[in-house]
C-alpha cells in the first residue's frame, strides 16, 4: 500500500522573514484539514536556479516568488503565463507533472478581486484611472485595468522616466502626467490607485494634496501597514468609497493554493483577522 506523499509549496525571497504569505497558506491548511506545509526560504540571486531545480525533488508542489526574483524567474521558467509575459515579472510557479516550471503573475488578479470583494458597486468602465507609481506592482496593476478594460490610465510617477517606460510598453490608453500635475488631474479619476511605497509604516509620507478629489472616486492603496494609510483616511473624509490593500494580498494568493493544494480557498473575514494579528 503506497503512502501519499505532503503536497509542500513555500515563498522564495531575500530577505524573506518579513513575509506574511506563511501565515496566510498554513491558515487555510489548518482550515481545510489538508497535510501539507507551506515554508518561507530565504534564497539568494545566485541559488535561484539550482534551488528551483532542486524543490520538486523535494516535494515541493510550487512556489510564490518575492523581491528581487520576480523578473529573474522569468528566464528559468519553461512556461509563462500571458499575464506574466505582459508583465515581465511572475510570483507564483507551479512544478507541473510533465517536470516543466510554470511561471504566472496573480498581482494583478488580486488587486481586480480584491476591489470587486470590498466595493462590488465599482465600474471599471465609469472614467480614467489614475496610477500612482511605475514600479512592478504598477506594471501587474496596469495591467490588470486593461482587461477590466478601464477608458484610460493616468499614470503619474516621482521619476518621470519609469513611467514613460511603462507607457512604451503597455500603449495608447495611458497618458502619462507630472508627478506635480497629479492634484490638477485628479479631479478627472474615477479610481484611484496608489502603489508606491509611499505612506507604509516605515517609509515616507504620501504628500498629494487631494482636494481634487471626487466624492465618487474609488481610492485603494496597496500599502496594508498601516491598514489604514493617510491616503485612505483622506479619502473617507471626502465622503470616498476606499478599499485597503490587505485583500490583494490575500486574493492574490488564491490560485497558488488552489494549483498546489488541490482546493479553492475562501477569503473572509475570519482570514483578514488571522493576517491581522
Amino acid at each position: 500500500m503506497s503512502i501519499p506523499s505532503i503536497p509542500l509549496a513555500g515563498v522564495i525571497g531575500h530577505p524573506i522573514a518579513h513575509s506574511k504569505s506563511p501565515r496566510l497558506h498554513g491558515h487555510w491548511l489548518k482550515r481545510y484539514g489538508i497535510p501539507g506545509h507551506y515554508i518561507p526560504m530565504e534564497v539568494a540571486s545566485n541559488d535561484l536556479a539550482h534551488v528551483l531545480n532542486i524543490l520538486p525533488k523535494a516535494g515541493f508542489r510550487g512556489v510564490n516568488v518575492t523581491i528581487p526574483h520576480k523578473e529573474a524567474v522569468l528566464d528559468i521558467a519553461d512556461v509563462i503565463s500571458d499575464r506574466a509575459a505582459l508583465i515581465g515579472a511572475a510570483n507564483t510557479l507551479t512544478f507541473q507533472s510533465d517536470g516543466k516550471l510554470h511561471a504566472d503573475n496573480t498581482d494583478g488578479i488580486g488587486f481586480i478581486a480584491n476591489l470587486k470583494h470590498n466595493a462590488p458597486d465599482w465600474d471599471p468602465a465609469a472614467g480614467p484611472a489614475m496610477v500612482l507609481g511605475a514600479g512592478g506592482a504598477s506594471r501587474a496593476i496596469v495591467a490588470a485595468l486593461l482587461h477590466e478594460r478601464v477608458p484610460a490610465i493616468l499614470l503619474a510617477n516621482r521619476t518621470r522616466a519609469r513611467a514613460d517606460a511603462l507607457k512604451a510598453h503597455f500603449g495608447g490608453k495611458i497618458e502619462v502626467i507630472d508627478w506635480n500635475n497629479v492634484p490638477q488631474r485628479m479631479e478627472e479619476a474615477a479610481t484611484l490607485i496608489n502603489t508606491t511605497s509611499l505612506g507604509m509604516a516605515g517609509k515616507e509620507e504620501l504628500k498629494l494634496p487631494l482636494d481634487g478629489l471626487q466624492a465618487s472616486t474609488l481610492v485603494t492603496d496597496i500599502v496594508y501597514t498601516p491598514l489604514t494609510t493617510n491616503l485612505l483616511a483622506t479619502a473617507h473624509e471626502r465622503g470616498c468609497p476606499i478599499v485597503d490593500g490587505l485583500g490583494m494580498l490575500l486574493h492574490q494568493a488564491v490560485p497558488g493554493f488552489e494549483r498546489w493544494f488541490g482546493m479553492t480557498p475562501d477569503v473572509d473575514e475570519d482570514l483578514r483577522q488571522v493576517m491581522l494579528r
